[in-house]
Protein backbone atom coordinates (compact mmCIF):
# COMPACT_ATOMS: atom_id res chain seq x y z
CA UNK A 1 0.00 0.00 0.00
CA UNK A 2 1.29 3.31 -0.65
CA UNK A 3 1.37 6.42 1.40
CA UNK A 4 0.69 9.81 0.93
CA UNK A 5 2.99 12.18 1.45
CA UNK A 6 0.88 14.39 4.50
CA UNK A 7 0.81 10.26 6.56
CA UNK A 8 4.59 10.07 6.05
CA UNK A 9 5.03 13.87 7.05
CA UNK A 10 2.96 12.80 10.29
CA UNK A 11 4.66 9.74 10.81
CA UNK A 12 8.25 11.31 10.69
CA UNK A 13 7.14 13.49 13.41
CA UNK A 14 5.97 10.73 15.76
CA UNK A 15 8.89 9.17 15.68
CA UNK A 16 11.28 12.17 15.94
CA UNK A 17 8.72 13.20 19.08
CA UNK A 18 9.21 9.43 20.63
CA UNK A 19 12.79 9.75 19.86
CA UNK A 20 13.64 13.19 22.01
CA UNK A 21 11.01 11.40 24.94
CA UNK A 22 13.32 8.83 24.92
CA UNK A 23 16.18 10.69 25.19
CA UNK A 24 14.66 12.78 28.38
CA UNK A 25 14.22 10.02 29.95
CA UNK A 26 17.13 8.45 29.76
CA UNK A 27 19.18 12.26 31.01
CA UNK A 28 16.39 11.83 33.87
CA UNK A 29 17.19 7.90 34.63
CA UNK A 30 21.66 9.35 34.54
CA UNK A 31 20.70 12.04 36.77
CA UNK A 32 19.00 10.05 39.68
CA UNK A 33 21.07 7.22 39.39
CA UNK A 34 24.07 9.32 40.03
CA UNK A 35 22.04 11.63 42.92
CA UNK A 36 21.62 8.19 44.73
CA UNK A 37 25.16 7.21 44.34
CA UNK A 38 25.96 10.48 45.69
CA UNK A 39 23.58 10.25 48.75
CA UNK A 40 24.24 7.10 49.41
CA UNK A 41 28.23 7.31 49.19
CA UNK A 42 27.57 10.57 51.77
CA UNK A 43 25.47 8.43 54.62
CA UNK A 44 28.34 5.56 54.52
CA UNK A 45 30.37 5.24 57.81
CA UNK A 46 33.54 5.35 55.48
CA UNK A 47 33.17 8.63 53.68
CA UNK A 48 31.96 10.11 57.22
CA UNK A 49 34.25 13.20 58.43
CA UNK A 50 36.03 12.81 61.57
CA UNK A 51 34.92 14.23 64.32
CA UNK A 52 36.69 16.43 67.00
CA UNK A 53 36.01 16.25 70.02
CA UNK A 54 37.99 18.55 72.91
CA UNK A 55 39.41 16.14 76.01
CA UNK A 56 38.56 18.94 78.06
CA UNK A 57 36.70 16.21 80.51
CA UNK A 58 36.30 12.75 81.44
CA UNK A 59 33.09 13.02 79.48
CA UNK A 60 34.73 14.43 76.48
CA UNK A 61 37.21 11.61 76.55
CA UNK A 62 34.59 8.92 77.20
CA UNK A 63 32.12 10.65 73.99
CA UNK A 64 35.56 10.40 71.60
CA UNK A 65 36.01 7.16 72.81
CA UNK A 66 32.48 6.30 72.00
CA UNK A 67 32.44 7.85 68.54
CA UNK A 68 36.06 6.21 67.65
CA UNK A 69 34.75 2.64 68.35
CA UNK A 70 31.31 3.02 66.50
CA UNK A 71 33.45 2.79 63.06
CA UNK A 72 36.57 1.14 63.95
CA UNK A 73 39.45 0.39 62.03
CA UNK A 74 40.15 -3.46 61.78
CA UNK A 75 43.40 -3.86 63.73
CA UNK A 76 46.00 -7.02 62.60
CA UNK A 77 49.11 -8.89 63.40
CA UNK A 78 51.15 -6.17 62.59
CA UNK A 79 49.46 -3.91 66.11
CA UNK A 80 49.54 -7.51 67.95
CA UNK A 81 46.66 -9.49 67.29
CA UNK A 82 46.92 -13.34 67.42
CA UNK A 83 45.08 -16.03 66.04
CA UNK A 84 44.10 -19.39 67.53
CA UNK A 85 47.22 -21.52 68.29
CA UNK A 86 50.40 -19.19 68.54
CA UNK A 87 52.63 -20.32 70.97
CA UNK A 88 55.84 -18.92 72.45
CA UNK A 89 58.33 -19.79 69.65
CA UNK A 90 56.36 -17.99 66.28
CA UNK A 91 58.47 -15.16 65.90
CA UNK A 92 56.75 -14.13 62.91
CA UNK A 93 53.97 -12.96 65.21
CA UNK A 94 55.22 -9.04 66.79
CA UNK A 95 53.01 -10.19 69.90
CA UNK A 96 55.62 -12.55 70.29
CA UNK A 97 58.75 -11.51 68.43
CA UNK A 98 58.32 -7.77 69.99
CA UNK A 99 58.56 -9.35 73.56
CA UNK A 100 61.27 -8.11 76.05
CA UNK A 101 63.86 -10.83 75.10
CA UNK A 102 64.83 -12.15 78.90
CA UNK A 103 60.92 -12.72 79.16
CA UNK A 104 60.61 -14.62 76.30
CA UNK A 105 63.55 -16.32 76.87
CA UNK A 106 62.40 -17.65 80.29
CA UNK A 107 58.87 -18.31 78.28
CA UNK A 108 60.74 -20.53 75.86
CA UNK A 109 63.15 -22.33 78.30
CA UNK A 110 59.70 -23.65 80.84
CA UNK A 111 58.16 -24.17 77.23
CA UNK A 112 60.01 -26.50 76.38
CA UNK A 113 60.43 -28.20 79.66
CA UNK A 114 56.63 -28.20 80.11
CA UNK A 115 56.83 -30.29 76.59
CA UNK A 116 57.44 -33.28 79.04
CA UNK A 117 54.44 -32.92 80.77
CA UNK A 118 52.54 -32.88 77.99
CA UNK A 119 51.76 -29.07 78.05
CA UNK A 120 52.28 -26.66 75.23
CA UNK A 121 52.43 -22.66 76.16
CA UNK A 122 50.10 -20.39 73.79
CA UNK A 123 50.21 -17.03 73.18
CA UNK A 124 46.44 -15.31 73.49
CA UNK A 125 48.36 -12.01 74.01
CA UNK A 126 51.93 -10.85 74.42
CA UNK A 127 52.84 -7.47 73.11
CA UNK A 128 50.33 -4.82 71.46
CA UNK A 129 50.65 -1.46 69.66
CA UNK A 130 49.05 1.40 71.78
CA UNK A 131 46.64 1.80 69.46
CA UNK A 132 45.41 -1.97 69.85
CA UNK A 133 45.41 -1.51 73.88
CA UNK A 134 43.47 1.72 73.29
CA UNK A 135 41.13 -0.41 71.35
CA UNK A 136 40.56 -3.02 74.47
CA UNK A 137 39.95 -0.47 76.47
CA UNK A 138 37.57 1.14 74.96
CA UNK A 139 35.56 -2.39 74.42
CA UNK A 140 36.08 -2.63 78.21
CA UNK A 141 34.83 0.25 78.89
CA UNK A 142 31.44 -0.65 76.87
CA UNK A 143 31.71 -4.30 78.03
CA UNK A 144 31.79 -2.78 82.08
CA UNK A 145 30.01 0.22 82.00
CA UNK A 146 32.53 2.52 83.59
CA UNK A 147 36.08 3.21 83.17
CA UNK A 148 36.82 2.12 87.05
CA UNK A 149 35.48 -0.93 86.43
CA UNK A 150 37.42 -1.81 82.62
CA UNK A 151 40.43 -0.58 84.66
CA UNK A 152 39.95 -3.82 86.62
CA UNK A 153 40.72 -5.79 83.76
CA UNK A 154 42.47 -3.77 80.83
CA UNK A 155 44.95 -0.70 81.77
CA UNK A 156 45.70 2.26 79.91
CA UNK A 157 48.60 2.60 76.63
CA UNK A 158 50.94 4.76 78.60
CA UNK A 159 50.59 2.08 81.83
CA UNK A 160 50.20 -1.27 79.99
CA UNK A 161 52.94 -3.86 80.37
CA UNK A 162 51.79 -5.65 76.92
CA UNK A 163 53.14 -2.48 75.55
CA UNK A 164 56.35 -2.43 76.61
CA UNK A 165 56.30 -5.78 76.03
CA UNK A 166 56.68 -6.95 79.50
CA UNK A 167 53.81 -9.21 79.68
CA UNK A 168 51.87 -11.84 78.38
CA UNK A 169 48.85 -13.79 78.40
CA UNK A 170 49.36 -17.72 78.38
CA UNK A 171 46.76 -20.18 77.18
CA UNK A 172 45.29 -22.81 77.84
CA UNK A 173 44.30 -23.39 81.29
CA UNK A 174 46.55 -26.59 81.36
CA UNK A 175 49.24 -24.31 80.43
CA UNK A 176 48.83 -21.86 83.67
CA UNK A 177 48.46 -24.81 85.97
CA UNK A 178 51.88 -25.90 84.86
CA UNK A 179 53.35 -21.71 85.46
CA UNK A 180 51.46 -21.37 88.52
CA UNK A 181 53.35 -24.53 90.13
CA UNK A 182 56.86 -24.32 87.92
CA UNK A 183 56.44 -20.51 87.06
CA UNK A 184 58.85 -19.35 89.55
CA UNK A 185 61.91 -20.87 88.82
CA UNK A 186 62.02 -19.40 85.51
CA UNK A 187 61.18 -16.07 86.81
CA UNK A 188 57.92 -16.37 85.18
CA UNK A 189 55.15 -15.16 87.93
CA UNK A 190 51.33 -14.27 87.45
CA UNK A 191 50.68 -10.75 88.87
CA UNK A 192 47.32 -10.61 89.37
CA UNK A 193 44.51 -12.69 91.54
CA UNK A 194 41.58 -12.02 88.68
CA UNK A 195 43.92 -12.91 85.67
CA UNK A 196 45.31 -16.05 86.22
CA UNK A 197 46.80 -16.13 82.31
CA UNK A 198 48.79 -12.88 82.94
CA UNK A 199 52.53 -13.37 83.54
CA UNK A 200 55.13 -11.07 83.80
CA UNK A 201 58.92 -11.62 84.28
CA UNK A 202 60.50 -11.37 88.07
CA UNK A 203 63.63 -12.86 88.01
CA UNK A 204 64.66 -12.84 91.54
CA UNK A 205 61.66 -14.97 92.01
CA UNK A 206 64.05 -18.00 91.07
CA UNK A 207 65.79 -17.32 94.63
CA UNK A 208 62.97 -15.62 96.46
CA UNK A 209 59.60 -17.10 94.78
CA UNK A 210 57.24 -15.03 93.26
CA UNK A 211 56.62 -11.99 95.10
CA UNK A 212 52.48 -11.78 96.48
CA UNK A 213 49.76 -10.93 93.80
CA UNK A 214 47.50 -7.53 93.39
CA UNK A 215 44.02 -7.94 93.34
CA UNK A 216 43.90 -6.69 89.96
CA UNK A 217 45.56 -3.82 87.95
CA UNK A 218 44.33 -0.80 89.71
CA UNK A 219 46.07 -1.78 93.13
CA UNK A 220 49.52 -2.50 91.34
CA UNK A 221 51.26 1.25 91.57
CA UNK A 222 52.82 1.00 88.02
CA UNK A 223 49.39 1.31 86.83
CA UNK A 224 47.79 3.87 89.77
CA UNK A 225 50.79 6.19 88.14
Amino acid sequence: MAYSKPARTATRRIRIRRTRVAGLLGVIAAIATALGFRLQASSSPRAAPTTTVLRSDQRGLRIERRLRSEHPRRLGAAEGAVPDGVTVFDDEYPAVANLDPALLGALRRAATDAVGDGVEFYVDSGWRSPEYQERLLEEAISKYGTEEEAARWVASPKTSAHVSGGAVDIGHSDATAWLSEHGAAYGLCQIYGNEPWHYELRPEAVDRGCPPMYADPTRDPRIRR
